[in-house]
C-alpha cells in the first residue's frame, strides 16, 4: 500500500520541483487544466480519477478548496490529504495567511506561468476581446472587469524562467493602469504535503469519509474560498 499524488496540470512545474527537492518517488495523476472557473466540473473530474485509484493507502491532493470543488469528495479505499487553503494561489504562496495579507494591502490579481498557459485569465480574455472588438473596446471592458483590482502580481515560483512572463504581464498592467509586481512564491506547503507532518494546515479525510466544510475551516478560508473568475463577453 503506497501513496499517489493527484495534482492540477496548472501547477505541474511547481509540483515537479517539490518532488525533486523532497526526493519522493510517488506517482502523479494530473488533472487537466481549464476547470478552475467551473468548480462543479473540477470536482467531478477529481472524484472520477480518485475512484479509479487502487492499491494505495494515501492520496495527496495538490489542490486548494477551489470554490467548494472538493466538497463531498471521498475515497472508499484511501485517506485523502488536502492542504487547508482556499485555492492554488495560496498553495503557491506557501500559506493562506500570506495570500490574505497581500489581498488586504490592495485588490490583487495573481498570475503564474501555469495560469497563463493553461487557464482562462484576464490576459487571454483581453487578447480575445482585442481580436473580436478592437483594442479600444477591449480596454474599456477590461477596466470594468478590473474595477476591484489595482495590482497585477506575478508569483515567481522558481520552477521556471520568469523573464518572458514579466514582460508580457507588465505590458498588460500598463495598458490597464494597474501596478505591476513580482513576488517570490514558496514551495513550503507543497513540500509539506509530500513529506508531512500533516498537522493543522491539512485536512485528513479517512477512507469512506466525505470532505465537508468543517474539514476545510481554518482562519475562515471557506468564507474566502472562490477562484479569480473571468467575466466573458457574450458573442
Amino acid at each position: 500500500m503506497g501513496t499517489i499524488i493527484v495534482a492540477c496540470q496548472t501547477i505541474r512545474d511547481e509540483v515537479n520541483l517539490a518532488i525533486a527537492e523532497t526526493r519522493v518517488n510517488y506517482p502523479v495523476l494530473w488533472i487537466e487544466s481549464g476547470l478552475h472557473n467551473f468548480p462543479d466540473r473540477l470536482g467531478q473530474k477529481i472524484q472520477k480519477e480518485i475512484d479509479r485509484i487502487e492499491n494505495v493507502q494515501t492520496i495527496l491532493l495538490a489542490f486548494g478548496y477551489c470554490g467548494n470543488s472538493l466538497l463531498g469528495m471521498s475515497s472508499s479505499r484511501a485517506q485523502l490529504i488536502i492542504p487547508r487553503v482556499d485555492d492554488c494561489i495560496s498553495l503557491l504562496l506557501g500559506s493562506y495567511e500570506r495570500r490574505q495579507t497581500l489581498d488586504k494591502e490592495v485588490g490583487t490579481y495573481f498570475l503564474t506561468k501555469g495560469w497563463l498557459e493553461n487557464e482562462q485569465n484576464l490576459l487571454t480574455e483581453y487578447e480575445r476581446c482585442v481580436v473580436k472588438y478592437g483594442k479600444e473596446k477591449a480596454l474599456k471592458v477590461m477596466k470594468m472587469m478590473l474595477n476591484n483590482y489595482h495590482r497585477l502580481m506575478v508569483i515567481d515560483t522558481q520552477a521556471y524562467q520568469s523573464e518572458g512572463i514579466l514582460i508580457k504581464t507588465k505590458r498588460f498592467a500598463d495598458a490597464l493602469g494597474l501596478s505591476h509586481e513580482k513576488i517570490d512564491g514558496s514551495s513550503r506547503l507543497l513540500k509539506k504535503l509530500l513529506t508531512g507532518p500533516w498537522d493543522a494546515e491539512f485536512a485528513i479525510i479517512q477512507a469512506g469519509e466525505k470532505v465537508t466544510l468543517e474539514h476545510m475551516i481554518m482562519n475562515n478560508i471557506v468564507e474566502q474560498s472562490d477562484t479569480q473568475r473571468v467575466c466573458v463577453i457574450s458573442s
